[in-house]
């Protein structure tokens, strides 16, 4: 069984090259895109109503990104976790996810919340993508 993450987006390019970057995935060649599902190219411009990127390295989801001119309206069901500093702890951890949330803020990422390291809980920061998804960085 394969799976595919799709979000509906107002720019799917946009936010396609975004998460390209956050999670050092490619955008997918018209070549791989003629195996993707039918459901995920009908009636779609290649290009401009879907996006879809693949990891680097050929392993992974596929996630696409296809046009929606709905606005979202209230916070993720799910969201995505970007492992960011696995094995860090402390102010060292925080500081990767810090930098980290610096250089996607370039990419037009908003910082939401800081959830500092207490007990169980390692430390993460809690962002938003370009149009607004929810998702952290551990």
């Amino acid at each position: 069984m394969q799976v595919q993450l799709t979000f509906d987006a107002h720019n799917p390019a946009l936010l396609a090259d975004f998460w390209a970057t956050a999670l050092k995935y490619t955008r997918e060649t018209p070549r791989e895109a003629e195996a993707a599902p039918a459901s995920d190219r009908a009636g779609y411009r290649p290009g401009q109503d879907a996006v879809a990127i693949v990891p680097k390295d050929g392993t992974g989801i596929r996630i696409s990104f296809q046009k929606e001119t709905e606005s979202k309206r209230v916070k993720n069901r799910l969201h995505l976790d970007v492992l960011t500093a696995p094995g860090l702890e402390g102010e060292k951890r925080m500081a990767v996810l810090a930098a980290r949330a610096d250089e996607l803020s370039d990419y037009g990422a908003t910082r939401i919340k800081r959830w500092e390291p207490d007990g169980d809980n390692p430390g993460y920061l809690v962002m938003a993508d370009p149009e607004g998804n929810e998702f952290c960085l551990n």
